[in-house]
């Protein structure tokens, strides 16, 4: 006999679903041009259902950044666990932030430019999933200087932003591109990796991977 699912169950359910469908519909409208029953019609549900779990569109909008950046956090957790080397560990740290948005491209499309329509987010909200994800950086930074291989004199939060702002300027190139299958995203993770590794490596900076040449 199969287990019917508990109603708080069945609230969290149908909060996912409704989460999901606004990534779509917000990627796919735009936030701005989204309505709150777009979302309710592509969940499958009342548009007054949405007011149970959210306050409004924003509050969604904040939410899926929240719930999601949770994800991204564990699955950019399980890419660095997957290393040793404080150099490797940093190289996977690029890699899985462009595996992500290959993976999850309408929560890209969210991220890099929807957010960016939000006064709250820009102006009110306090991002913490974000700055926790770039923290996650500074302390690859941190590991290395203590084994040696990154200089002690790089400032750990001045790399994180300026590493972070690189992966973030082409994840926006990305999102925007016309045809996305020529944008080589494992090539751009490499090259963003050598010209941070040669500035911050401690030396003679070891090289770990094949030179890659840029695409013609």
């Amino acid at each position: 006999m199969v287990a019917m699912p508990t109603t708080d169950q069945h609230r969290l359910e149908k909060r996912d679903r409704i989460i999901d469908a606004a990534v779509a519909v917000f990627a796919d409208k735009g936030y701005r041009r989204a309505r709150i029953s777009d979302v309710a019609r592509r969940a499958g549900v009342a548009d007054g259902t949405i007011y149970l779990y959210f306050k409004n569109k924003e509050d969604l909008l904040l939410v899926i950044f929240e719930e999601k950046m949770d994800l991204l956090l564990r699955k950019l957790q399980s890419a660095l666990d997957a290393q040793q080397d404080p150099l490797g560990r940093i190289r996977a740290y690029a890699h899985h932030h462009f595996e992500a948005i290959q993976e999850y491209p309408d929560l890209a499309q969210v991220f890099q430019v929807e957010l960016r329509q939000s006064h709250r987010f820009l102006r009110e909200y306090r991002p913490e999933k974000l700055w926790q994800y770039l923290n996650v950086f500074g302390d690859l930074v941190r590991d290395g200087q203590q084994q040696g291989a990154v200089r002690a004199e790089v400032d750990p939060f001045l790399a994180q932003w300026a590493f972070f702002g690189a992966l973030d300027e082409i994840s926006i190139q990305w999102v925007l591109a016309r045809k996305r299958e020529r944008f080589n995203l494992e090539q751009a993770a490499e090259q963003v990796v050598e010209l941070f590794l040669r500035g911050m490596a401690a030396a003679p900076y070891p090289n770990p991977s094949p030179s890659v040449e840029s695409e013609g």
